[in-house]
């Protein structure tokens, strides 16, 4: 895995468990491990195994991005993905400081995997076929969450330089789900299922590999909540990625969370925007005319962030962000 780069970003200070159960395996396994503070993180943070960028070492960064990329926003986790990526990474996994490694999760990863594929399905309700619970994504359409699941296929070899993992004990549902329904829950080891052309479900930031042909979709927004902005981007990520031929996998659970201390007023106030535009956003996204092919993927991010300004949901600062992205990843 050497050419492989882990990517989170922090406030907490070099002490932190997770920070260093991350940085001992890391090592251990031979991979990057570059940690993103911001504005409140301890100025002295010194961890063996891991790369730590503090807001004014950032700040010294030569990319276009670092001279307008806002503080106090998790979306500066993209300064960590333009430097992994100028170290060379060939693999992008990315999770945060809340999410504990297990078993499997270190393993060698692959773009081709063995999935049962679901293309033209709409709206699909993955974590449904890892439990038996009543359960959602955080950033799943509401007006969909009682659909019936599609039967799944006989497992092919499909191409997915996107993958998302989950997370056990602690998963990542909405606060209208933390403040109705039942933690914890451990998901079932059960196969992998790869989303195509034409099939939805959000994806976060908490386990989450990149390919290299796909590192160009790694850009989070920054104009949006924190709650939306891994969301968001996953949509963006979806629609884009049809135009490669491209499906997005969704895999057993290889971290458990512990998670943060949250308020969970504040989060269903930060998702509102979600609960009451994911629906529309995607058929939005879809229905826009997008040129086919990797080499095209520059182009169809900024109509995607240029819809998603136009319906209100990021503000209009967020295309000199793309642009300046675009251009970084493009010079690397």
């Amino acid at each position: 895995m050497k050419d492989t780069a882990l990517v989170i970003t922090s406030i907490a200070g070099q002490h932190h468990p997770v920070l260093n159960q991350f940085a001992a395996e890391a090592d251990k396994e031979n991979v990057s491990f570059i940690v993103v503070g911001d504005t409140k993180s301890p100025r002295d943070f010194q961890l063996s195994g891991c790369d730590f960028y503090s807001i004014q070492r950032q700040q010294g960064l030569s990319f276009e991005l670092a001279k307008v990329l806002p503080t106090k926003h998790y979306a500066r986790k993209n300064l960590g993905y333009l430097i992994a990526i100028k170290n060379g990474a060939e693999v992008i996994v990315e999770s945060d400081d809340d999410n504990i490694p297990m078993a499997g999760f270190w393993d060698a990863r692959s773009k081709n995997v063995e999935a049962s594929l679901l293309a033209g399905k709409g709206w699909v309700n993955v974590y449904r076929y890892f439990t038996e619970h009543h359960i959602w994504p955080r950033g799943f359409a509401l007006e969909h969450v009682r659909d019936e699941l599609p039967a799944l296929s006989a497992s092919s070899n499909v191409e997915c330089p996107i993958q998302q993992g989950l997370a056990d004990d602690n998963p990542d549902v909405d606060a209208i789900y933390r403040f109705t329904l039942p933690l914890p829950i451990v998901f079932d080891q059960s196969r992998n299922v790869a989303l195509g052309e034409g099939s939805i479900c959000p994806f976060n930031s908490q386990n989450t590999t990149w390919f290299k042909d796909a590192f160009a979709l790694l850009y989070l927004p920054s104009y949006c909540t924190f709650r939306m902005t891994d969301i968001w981007r996953s949509f963006v990520a979806q629609r884009v990625a049809w135009t490669c031929g491209w499906s997005v996998l969704f895999h057993k659970s290889t971290v458990r969370q512990e998670r943060n201390e949250h308020n969970l007023m504040h989060d269903f106030r930060d998702e509102i925007s979600g609960y009451t535009n994911n629906l529309e956003l995607c058929k939005s996204l879809e229905m826009l005319e997008l040129a086919d092919g990797p080499e095209n993927i520059p182009a169809n991010m900024i109509a995607c962030y240029r819809k998603l300004i136009e319906l209100g949901l990021v503000g209009g600062g967020e295309m000199q962000l793309v642009e300046a992205w675009l251009s970084d990843v493009a010079s690397l």
